[in-house]
């Protein structure tokens, strides 16, 4: 989950090249390797990359004390936390992880209202780093830190951390929004093949459907799956320009284009048995369980398909299931002339200024903290100087060099661009509008019109 407020991630340059970059890379190499979990891909991104190596120097800081704040929770927490285990053995501070609640800011708000702010704040979306700056709660990135960033990070990575030309966000995590996972055994049973466009998609799930077994896992309790939804079938569809125009409210939800988007989204959400658990049950199902419902059962899991990002491994992984064996992966299929890309990211924004505030960031912003949890699968980074080997399976070793290949070229998630009232907050907005569509595919005009509303009140017009 993710928003934003500049257009420079959002240029309208080559869009398509990056869609073939990773489409192209993933649909001929993910579901081909195995399910080995082996190292041997033979170095890294860049000659400099290293996977056990020190590449930044941080202060000693002894007796000093931080307190990060982030959504994560489960296993994301927990090896998050090991990352900030091997800043504490560098410097001598201690850190201790504040979980947040969404949205963050005003998680954060409420924090700093009682004047304890965390030291840092990972944001799940740039829009909440613009209102962190527009509060005064953000502080700029110091030389150090700016140092790592223009070593590590395309261009394009940089500029979503910036507001008014300024760096305020380290995007330490990165993701591929635009891929469908699968139950390898149900496809080998049904006789399915790997869709490359939509039509194709949807006689898959057809193939799947003839077999026995529901084609979809949605979770819809979580209503940002549903924005994901959305996006890459938009973007593919209505285009990069479209996709920025309706990003920053230059057009309206009420526009023929997201009316093309939310008719083809229904040609699943609305076809009967095509989701597990039907509406109700999509609705009552959380992201975790709308992957680990896939993996689980046997010949007769709940659904053969669930579409979201490569961190979806890490609850394949909690179901039992091996990555590039029982679980594979293809990407998002293409709806028009392109498969959509779709991004997304967390980045670290100071709130407390000081000497090890300014170190941790300069950290998370290297090649040596994104290995830590790379190793640890489930995570990609944006650090172009992690060794490709560090990440645990050939199937994320891919992922990851897909992602670095595309340089500036991918389109931020959609709805982590919107000011967060509408792109961002559980039971508003956006992923409302597309629960209550979800519920009734039927109602394309009545959710448009919804959409649109609730927009125009979140942009201030």
């Amino acid at each position: 989950m993710m928003r934003s407020t500049s257009s420079t991630y959002g240029k309208n340059r080559a869009v398509h090249t990056a869609a073939a970059l990773l489409a192209g890379a993933l649909a001929l190499s993910l579901t081909a390797c195995g399910g080995d979990d082996d190292n041997n891909s033979g170095g890294g991104s860049q000659a400099t990359a290293t996977e056990t190596g020190t590449t930044v120097t941080l202060p000693k800081l002894d007796g000093k004390s931080l307190e990060v704040a982030a959504v994560w929770t489960g296993t994301e927490q927990a090896n998050f936390k090991k990352v900030l285990a091997e800043f504490e053995k560098r410097t001598g501070a201690k850190v201790t992880f504040v979980p947040a609640q969404d949205p963050i800011v005003n998680f954060l708000g409420s924090k700093i209202a009682g004047g304890q702010p965390p030291d840092i704040a990972m944001l799940p979306q740039p829009g909440a780093i613009k209102q962190a700056v527009d509060k005064k709660w953000a502080k700029p990135l110091g030389a150090e830190a700016l140092k790592e960033l223009q070593e590590n990070y395309s261009q394009g990575w940089q500029d979503i951390g910036k507001v008014d030309g300024k760096q305020y966000g380290v995007y330490y995590k990165a993701a591929n929004k635009s891929l469908i996972w699968y139950n390898a055994q149900v496809f080998e049973n049904a006789g399915a093949t790997e869709p490359k466009t939509w039509d194709e998609l949807l006689t898959t799930a057809q193939t799947v459907y003839d077999s026995g077994v529901t084609p979809f896992s949605v979770g819809g309790a979580d209503g940002w799956t549903l924005t994901d939804w959305f996006e890459n079938v938009y973007l593919s569809q209505a285009g990069p320009e479209k996709y920025d125009q309706l990003a920053k409210h230059e057009i309206k939800w009420t526009d023929p284009s997201v009316k093309d988007a939310l008719t083809t989204l229904a040609q699943v959400w609305g076809k009967k048995d095509y989701v597990a658990g039907g509406a109700t049950g999509a609705l009552q199902t959380d992201f975790p369980a709308s992957v680990t419902q896939v993996f689980t059962g046997g010949d007769q899991p709940k659904a053969g398909m669930v579409y979201e990002g490569d961190f979806s491994q890490v609850n394949i992984v909690q179901a039992g299931a091996k990555v590039g064996t029982d679980a594979k992966v293809f990407p998002f299929p293409a709806v028009g002339d392109t498969a959509p890309v779709v991004s997304g990211g967390d980045a670290a924004v100071i709130l407390k200024d000081s000497e090890a505030a300014q170190a941790l960031a300069t950290f998370l912003a290297s090649p040596d903290a994104a290995t830590v949890q790379a190793k640890l699968g489930g995570y990609l980074s944006p650090n172009k100087n992690v060794a490709d080997s560090a990440y645990p399976n050939a199937v994320q070793q891919r992922m990851a060099k897909a992602l670095i290949a595309a340089g500036d070229d991918f389109r931020f998630d959609m709805s982590d661009q919107a000011p967060q009232a509408f792109g961002g907050t559980p039971g508003k907005g956006e992923w409302k509008a597309l629960q209550d569509f979800l519920k009734n595919p039927k109602d394309i005009a009545g959710t448009q019109q919804k959409l649109e509303a609730d927009a125009a009140a979140a942009y201030g017009g």
